[in-house]
C-alpha cells in the first residue's frame, strides 16, 4: 500500500483534513499544559529553594533527559503500535500523572512537582513518532512542508504566549490550580484525538514477529544506508552542540553584554516567537517552491550569523534584531527537518528514523548543557558565542552535497536505502 493511500487531495486546504484539524485542535491543548507545567513549576521551584541554581537546573534534566534516553525505544514503539491509540493513551497517562502528582502536593512533598515533567517528557517520546507517521498517512506529500509550516506556526504562537500563561497561572492561582491545569489540557488532548481517522490494520498478521531490539537495529541501519538521512544526522548532532553551549548562557548575554537585569530574558524570548510566527506563515507561502534541505541549511546559516552577532553585541536594539532575524528563519530549520525526514522514510521506519535523529540532537544538546556553566568559566562569553556560531555554519556547508537529492514520489525501503 502507498504510504500516502488516505492522504487528503493535493487540490484541498489542509483545514478541511479531519486529521490535520484534530491535530491542532489536540496540539493547541498540550502546549497549554506544556507552558504552564514548564513555567508554573520553574517559578514554584524558585519560591521553594531560593533560587537554588541546583534544584532550578534539575528542571531542565527531568525535561531533556528522557527526550535522549527514551526517543529510540519510543521511535521503535511507535512502529509497532497503531498510532492513533498511542498518542491517546500518552496524553491520557499524562494527564493521570499530573493528577497524581496533585494528590502528592496536597498531602506530601513539593520534590514531586519533578515528577510532572519527567513523566510528560518520557510520553512525548512515545507520542511524537507517532504524529509523524499519521503525518505521513494523512497529509499529501505536496502538503507536507506547507503543513508543517502552519503546525510550527502554532508552536510560535505558544512561544510568544506559553511563558506569560505559565507565570499568570502561578501567580493568580498558585501551583495546585496550576497543576490541576496541566492535567485538564493533557486529558482534553486525549479526548480530541478520538476524531482522528481510525488506524490502518496490518496487512501481515505475522508482520510484527521481530523484536524489539532488531528493529532498533533495523532503525539504525536504514538511516546509515541513506545519504540525505545520514548527512541529516551528522547535521542534528552539530546543531545541538552549538544549541546547548548557548542556550544556558543567554542569560548571560542580557547581564554581561547588555547590562540588564536577568528579567530582560524575557523580552528576548518574545521577539523569538513573534518572528517565528512570521516566519512559519512565510515559509508556508514558499513551501513549494524550496527543497526542504535548501531550507534547512538556509536556516541553519542564519542562525550560525546570528549566534555570533548576539555574542559580539553589546547593543539592545542590535541584539533584540539579531533575536528577531533567528527567530525568522527558524521555522526553516524545524520545518526543514521534519519535511526531509517524512520525504525520504518509508511509513513503517518513520518512528524509528526519528527515534535515531532527535537524540544526535538532543544527546549532543543535553551534553553542552551540561559542560556550559564550565565553558563560562574557563573561556569569555563572546568567545564562547563565536565558536559556536561557526560550529552553527558548519552544519550548514555539509547539506551541501544532498542539495541535488530529490525524494521518489513513494519512498519504498529500497528507494530510501540504495544499495
Amino acid at each position: 500500500m502507498s504510504s500516502n493511500a488516505h492522504a487528503s487531495p493535493v487540490s484541498g486546504s489542509l483545514f478541511k483534513n479531519r486529521f490535520y484539524q484534530t491535530i491542532l485542535i489536540s496540539n493547541i491543548f498540550l502546549q497549554i499544559g506544556i507552558w504552564v507545567r514548564n513555567f508554573a513549576i520553574l517559578m514554584f521551584v524558585t519560591d521553594q529553594t531560593n533560587n537554588d541554581p541546583l534544584a532550578i537546573s534539575l528542571i531542565s534534566v527531568v525535561e531533556f533527559a528522557p527526550i535522549f534516553v527514551f526517543s529510540f525505544i519510543g521511535g521503535a514503539f511507535a512502529d509497532r503500535w497503531k498510532p492513533k491509540r498511542t498518542m491517546i493513551w500518552c496524553d491520557f497517562l499524562s494527564a493521570i500523572s499530573v493528577f497524581a502528582v496533585l494528590l502528592t502536593l496536597l498531602y506530601g512533598s513539593w520534590e514531586a512537582v519533578y515528577l510532572a515533567t519527567f513523566v510528560s517528557a518520557i510520553l512525548s517520546q512515545f507520542s511524537q513518532p507517532s504524529v509523524m507517521k499519521l503525518f505521513k498517512q494523512h497529509v499529501h506529500p505536496e502538503k507536507l512542508q506547507q503543513g508543517m509550516a502552519l503546525f510550527q506556526s502554532l508552536v510560535a504562537i505558544f512561544m510568544v504566549l506559553g511563558p506569560s500563561l505559565g507565570i499568570f497561572s502561578y501567580h493568580q492561582f498558585g501551583i495546585k490550580i496550576s497543576i490541576g491545569v496541566m492535567g485538564v489540557a493533557f486529558l482534553l488532548s486525549a479526548v480530541v484525538l478520538f476524531r482522528l481517522p481510525a488506524d490502518e490494520e496490518p496487512e501481515a498478521k505475522g508482520e510484527r514477529s521481530t523484536k524489539i531490539w532488531q528493529e532498533l537495529g533495523d532503525g539504525f541501519r536504514y538511516v546509515w544506508r541513506s545519504p540525505v538521512l545520514k548527512v541529516l544526522g551528522l547535521t542534528f548532532a552539530i546543531a545541538g552542540f552549538s544549541i546547548g553551549t548557548i542556550q544556558t548562557l543567554s542569560l548571560f548575554i542580557v547581564t554581561e553584554r547588555l547590562g540588564q537585569p536577568k528579567e530582560f530574558l524575557q523580552f528576548l524570548m518574545m521577539v523569538n516567537g513573534v518572528a517565528m510566527l512570521l516566519g512559519g506563515a512565510v515559509i508556508m507561502t514558499l513551501a513549494k517552491k524550496i527543497a526542504p534541505q535548501v531550507l534547512l541549511a538556509f536556516g541553519i546559516a542564519v542562525s550560525a550569523v546570528c549566534i555570533v552577532g548576539m555574542g559580539l553585541s553589546t547593543s539592545i536594539p542590535l541584539t533584540l534584531a539579531l533575536q528577531f532575524l533567528n527567530g525568522l528563519t527558524m521555522p526553516c530549520i524545524q520545518i526543514g527537518i521534519n519535511t526531509m525526514i517524512l520525504q525520504w522514510t518509508e511509513q513503517s521506519y518513520v518512528g524509528r528514523v526519528n527515534g535515531v535523529l532527535s537524540p544526535m540532537f538532543m544527546g549532543m544538546m543535553v551534553i553542552m548543557m551540561s559542560v556550559a556553566g564550565v565553558l563560562k568559566k574557563m573561556f569569555p562569553l563572546v568567545e564562547i558565542f563565536v565558536i559556536s556560531g561557526i560550529v552553527m555554519l558548519i552544519g550548514a556547508l555539509i547539506l551541501i552535497p544532498i542539495f541535488k537529492h530529490k525524494p521518489a514520489p513513494t519512498v519504498t525501503a529500497e528507494t530510501a536505502n540504495p544499495a
